[in-house]
């Protein structure tokens, strides 16, 4: 292809076309500089030719303010085919005949103009394959994406009329600005009218108005009905979506059916799964590659029960949004070194799985020095904690204050005896005051001093939540049938914490009927194999203090050098054990 036989093609269509001139000296220029091809062999011509073809029909298609040509493109792909040049191409008599045949004038319009007064589109300014038209710049290629074709004009009046009714109704536009809106006001209407149904109200689409961006049937009524379907209620739907607006731009396939999957595959019994995303939803927005998936990893690693993780995110499924090395790892690593070894730490995970949530820098620690501002002793730390696990997130200074001045001005204990107390039973301090109060006006209507009941509850503290009336009971059977003085109470206040018809009176027949008279404590502190031992052995052993239970240590048991299974336990396994009976 060279110059000249672009210029004789040029002729010949000028030609052709009843003496219109279609094409300048700079668009034979332009079709010379793209379509040139050097004289060397190039095994591209074909391409080539193929594209100054095509370049050709756009250029005729464009020019429909003269002619309306239609080339077949059947025909030139034909021959391109059986690998003719270009210029045999378009010297063909058929498609010249083709091309002659397809020019037709111009209809006449209604207010025709004199041909020298008509101004012809410029070439040289055409732009090949441009969604862009000379004649009206302002136009773009029209949008079909709420089924209704418009030009730029067009949309930016149906823009202006669409939010003129959104603020009509109370709706502030202003977050929609970027956002695609439907064109007409039916649509937004109808919208608006459904969020509502759903409980929605005006203020509620104000806080999030992107959700006005979606369409009700491609996306709104998809999402809802899926999560109906995985158990969330119909007439909470609009609660549900009040929370967590952005589920409506969320995808059912591609993003909730695998959280929906993976809650499954952690053992979420199914009727519970609406239940935790009504608590959670935000778990909808997770990636499942990301922080659910390590938190969980973890809490395996230091030893919870891959089984028990379902009923933990049932429980407290905010742990799954938890980052590892901001917030779960560091509380892990600092209760491990107040003694706490990992396993009970799992323990207490898969049973309130609500500590994780403690922010570690503004409640456990300032609750951990607050204890021991009390008077509570460090290495009693961890066993308090294992025994109330709550007591890290309490308003503690608080409760402790109040629970301090109470025992002191009713029962006279002092800050000492007080800390004892809260070691052995760290619940106190959050025990309502009219309970911890029904218990000791029990004693003290049995005539025993104030003094000897403050020494019952420092070395007991479980006494003052028992029930009155199971107190009185055991009280009964002490002073009828067992006739002992009220002294022994005092010495062994944990008398009334045993169960009456399962250990007292069963073990006191027993020793009625061997003609034993021993103390409290030692036929009711112990288990069932060493009250039997006792009862079969030939003396009566020494009377020895109760269960002690410290952290760092083995639990000593009066008797240990008979009952020695326990010895090689590890201090972990002890504290385990102590744990779960607890």
């Amino acid at each position: 292809l060279s110059l000249s036989s672009v210029h004789s093609t040029i002729h010949r269509v000028h030609s052709r076309s009843h003496g219109r001139k279609l094409f300048s000296l700079q668009t034979e220029v332009n079709l010379y500089y793209i379509f040139h091809i050097n004289p060397t062999k190039n095994n591209n011509n074909k391409n080539r030719n193929l594209c100054f073809v095509f370049f050709l029909f756009n250029l005729f298609f464009h020019q429909s303010t003269l002619t309306s040509i239609c080339v077949s493109f059947l025909e030139m792909t034909s021959l391109l085919r059986r690998k003719q040049s270009l210029k045999t191409i378009l010297t063909n008599p058929k498609l010249s005949q083709h091309l002659s045949s397809k020019l037709t004038p111009i209809k006449p319009s209604q207010n025709p103009q004199p041909p020298c007064t008509q101004q012809l589109p410029r070439v040289s300014n055409f732009r090949p394959f441009s969604t862009q038209s000379q004649k009206f710049p302002e136009y773009e290629m029209p949008s079909v994406t709420w089924g209704v074709v418009q030009g730029r004009k067009e949309k930016l009046v149906s823009r202006v009329i669409v939010c003129d009714y959104l603020k009509s109704i109370g709706i502030v536009p202003d977050e929609l600005e970027h956002l695609e809106l439907p064109s007409t006001v039916e649509v937004m209407r109808e919208r608006v009218e459904f969020l509502q149904k759903l409980g929605l109200t005006i203020d509620d689409i104000n806080e999030y108005p992107l959700m006005l961006g979606c369409s009700v049937r491609k996306n709104v009524i998809p999402v809802l009905g899926y999560l109906e379907k995985i158990g969330i209620q119909r007439p909470r739907l609009g609660e549900f979506i009040k929370n967590y607006p952005q589920v409506l731009h969320a995808s059912v396939v591609v993003e909730l059916v695998p959280v929906f999957k993976f809650l499954r595959g952690l053992d979420v019994e199914k009727h519970d799964i609406g239940y935790v995303l009504m608590k959670y939803p935000e778990l909808l927005g997770f990636k499942l590659e990301g922080t659910m998936s390590t938190s969980v990893a973890y809490l395996v690693s230091i030893g919870v029960n891959p089984r028990d993780i379902g009923p933990m995110v049932t429980q407290y499924p905010y742990f799954l949004g938890m980052r590892i090395g901001t917030m779960i790892k560091p509380l892990v690593d600092y209760l491990v070194s107040l003694g706490l070894p990992k396993k009970v730490l799992a323990r207490m995970f898969e049973k309130r799985a609500y500590i994780l949530g403690y922010d570690l820098e503004e409640t456990v620690k300032p609750n951990v020095d607050c204890l021991i501002s009390f008077g509570i002793r460090r290495e009693a730390l961890a066993s308090i904690i294992a025994q109330y696990p709550q007591i890290l997130g309490l308003p503690l200074k608080a409760k402790l204050s109040s629970q301090q001045y109470f025992f002191n001005l009713k029962l006279k204990i002092d800050p000492e005896g007080f800390a004892r107390i809260i070691e052995r039973m760290p619940q106190i301090a959050s025990l309502n005051q009219h309970v911890i109060m029904k218990p000791v006006e029990f004693l003290l209507g049995r005539g025993i001093p104030a003094g000897d009941v403050a020494k019952m509850v420092v070395k007991c503290p479980q006494l003052v939540a028992l029930q009155v009336g199971l107190m009185k009971n055991s009280y009964y059977i002490f002073k009828s049938e067992m006739g002992r003085p009220v002294k022994e109470l005092v010495e062994f206040p944990e008398y009334f914490t045993y169960n009456l018809e399962s250990r007292i009176k069963p073990r006191y027949q027993r020793l009625q009927s061997k003609g034993i008279r021993c103390s409290l404590a030692w036929f009711l502190n112990c288990s069932d194999q060493r009250f039997e031992e006792r009862l079969q052995g030939d003396y009566i052993e020494t009377e020895s203090v109760g269960p002690s239970f410290c952290m760092g240590g083995k639990l000593q048991l009066p008797g240990s050098e008979i009952v020695s299974d326990e010895e090689d336990e590890s201090d972990d396994e002890i504290l385990y054990r102590r744990t779960v009976s607890l």
